[in-house]
């Protein structure tokens, strides 16, 4: 190799003998030389991503390869673990960059540092199964009290493996960046320990499933409540879709995954496989995960995922609200349906709707505020995707129900 040899002015490399470290300097940016492979035409650089110290930073280093012959590495995956900073790679395009602190002057220091973590599991009693708040896929959620009094739910991860460790670390990342009074706040995490741990703030009265499926007779969940819920869930997931800092499609939309708090107000939970897009992304294409009884049968086919999926979960999550009836049942013949879905669009086209609301919506609801909400269900559940609404005309539209019922 020689001065002046390389095939693209781009892959002109800067040495400086009294730095030592050779640099290539891309769109502004310097990054130094770690490799030079001749036979694979191979550059290998260091990128400029902050790895202490994060939360004084900028938000985001940002190296845009636009226009230029190199590539990121599909392959790598970087992530700085730790409770008082998270330093990530993040690819956008042809962008990658991010410097992430997710500890915010306003939140607990115990929670927000590791060195809680003796703490947390006194919190929990030594994660002990009666402080059990609920399972999934990821990992057992615990209710744990502070030595303040504060009242938390801590989400401990069931094995190690790198999938669950990706998830978590993708619910932090997502969280730290959305601000929605519907969607469930993350106040720590601690992902250094043996088994990962996110803290989040406590909602005390479970899950919407819970709610519809297992009643309080003492305390029924009235047509108010239910037109509410549904038009801040439609709110919240409008905000994911287009209001938020980034685009975040939620992907597992579901009533186990609504909560509900002291005042039965929305909270949407549970980001572990959620999505992050660009502005001019339309769908992210992925292995199909889901809930049967959720799950978009175009992304079922497709395998591309796009903000019209997530609608389609929420129209099964509104004819729940509806009918009070579960997403799979077995007590439902396979004429009838063994899907909600299904068995919701049979009963719209045979014009029997109200054999199968719920009694409390049957005797609260308007009888043309019912129709309304049905009708837009069924439109959400449209098997075209590009047929369905938005969410944003979603909540257009239930926010119009309740104000014609003076319920906002």
């Amino acid at each position: 190799m020689t001065k002046g040899c390389f095939l693209d002015e781009r892959f002109k490399i800067h040495c400086n003998s009294s730095s030592g470290v050779p640099k290539l300097t891309l769109n502004g940016t310097d990054l130094p030389v770690i490799y030079i492979s001749v036979s694979y035409s191979t550059i290998y650089v260091k990128f400029p991503i902050a790895f202490a110290n994060c939360g004084v930073k900028e938000r985001s280093t940002v190296v845009d390869l636009e226009g230029s012959p190199f590539l990121f590495s599909s392959e790598d995956d970087f992530v700085e673990r730790g409770c008082s900073n998270l330093t990530l790679m993040h690819q956008k395009n042809s962008t990658v960059g991010g410097c992430l602190s997710i500890c915010y002057e306003n939140r607990d220091r115990l929670i927000a540092s590791c060195s809680g973590i003796n703490k947390l599991d006194k919190a929990t009693d030594h994660y002990n199964a009666n402080r059990t708040l609920g399972q999934g896929g990821q990992g057992t959620v615990y209710k744990g009290m502070l030595v303040d009094g504060k009242i938390v739910a801590v989400k401990k991860s069931k094995v190690i493996d790198e999938r669950n460790l990706k998830q978590f670390i993708n619910e932090v990342i997502l969280l730290s960046q959305i601000n929605h009074r519907n969607v469930v706040k993350l106040l720590g995490c601690c992902l250094e320990t043996e088994l990962p741990l996110l803290v989040y703030e406590f909602i005390p009265n479970g899950t919407l499933f819970q709610f519809l499926h297992d009643p309080n007779e003492e305390f029924p969940l009235t047509w108010e409540m239910r037109l509410r819920i549904a038009a801040e869930v439609a709110g919240a997931l409008f905000y994911l879709h287009s209001a938020a800092s980034i685009a975040i499609f939620h992907r597992d939309i579901k009533s186990t995954n609504i909560l509900l708090d002291e005042k039965y107000r929305a909270k949407i939970a549970d980001f572990g496989t959620s999505r992050s897009v660009s502005v001019d992304q339309t769908h992210v294409t992925t292995v199909v995960q889901g809930t049967f009884g959720y799950l978009d049968p175009e992304y079922f086919q497709s395998s591309q995922f796009t903000d019209k999926s997530d609608v389609y979960s929420f129209g099964v999550v509104l004819v729940e609200l509806l009918t009070g009836q579960k997403p799979i049942s077995f007590t439902r013949s396979e004429e009838q349906g063994r899907s909600l879905a299904t068995y919701f669009l049979m009963a719209m086209e045979i014009n029997c709707l109200f054999d199968i609301l719920d009694h409390q919506v049957v005797k609260q609801g308007k009888e043309e505020d019912v129709l309304m909400v049905a009708s837009l269900a069924r439109s959400c559940l449209r098997l075209n995707g590009k047929e369905r609404p938005t969410m944003k005309e979603v909540t257009m539209v239930l926010e119009r129900i309740q104000k014609s019922e003076n319920l906002i």
